[in-house]
């Protein structure tokens, strides 16, 4: 039973490779150099040197950091730290000192920051200019929403009035009233001449 099924598979895979080698030599390529993707599998993960990273995390993260660092509370911060460094190198015991007079790594830190907090920025930036995009396209929809229900609402309020022209209104019908009610008077008076005018 296991040698049938074994055998079986061997046909298979021996059909298969016929199937691709044929379809290799058709496009010009060998069957060893150009292996066909099938479509009912999803693809083999590919190894990566550089770390995985979720682009939304790291998004709201530059987004938070632009926040912060567009406030006067991180302006305040940075100019203590600065003060703060400057007088410890100054005033401080020779031996506790990390960074004489030019302060070469306070500028060395200063780049360092100002490096990291440009892109950071920029990245902020670009995820605002999308979601302004998508609220723009968005209210662009509604515009046009509204301006075809505007649209239809007018051609009915049209159609209405063009009914209402044809529909009696109450002052027709009190005028029509009074036409009527004139015209009876006028044939009882002009019956009663008749009868005057017969004598």
């Amino acid at each position: 039973m296991e040698e049938a099924a074994e055998r079986v598979r061997e046909r298979v895979e021996r059909a298969e490779r016929a199937e691709r080698a044929k379809a290799a030599g058709a496009s010009g390529a060998s069957a060893l150099t150009r292996s066909r993707a099938r479509l009912d599998l999803p693809r083999a993960a590919r190894r990566r040197l550089l770390p995985e990273y979720d682009p939304e995390a790291f998004g709201r993260l530059s987004e938070r950091v632009a926040r912060f660092l567009g406030t006067g509370r991180f302006i305040v911060w940075m100019t203590l730290v600065i003060i703060v460094w400057v007088l410890w190198n100054i005033f401080a015991p020779d031996d506790l000192r990390f960074d004489q007079y030019p302060f070469i790594f306070l500028t060395l830190m200063l780049s360092l920051q100002a490096s990291y907090a440009a892109p950071l920025i920029l990245l902020a930036q670009n995820r605002q200019d999308d979601r302004d995009r998508v609220n723009l396209e968005q209210d662009r929809k509604q515009n046009e929403r509204s301006i075809a229900d505007t649209e239809y609402l007018t051609r009915e309020i049209a159609a209405l009035r063009m009914g209402l022209g044809e529909v009696a209104t109450r002052d027709w019908i009190r005028s029509e009233f009074q036409d009527l009610i004139k015209e009876m008077d006028e044939r009882r008076l002009f019956p009663q001449e008749r009868d005057e005018g017969d004598r």
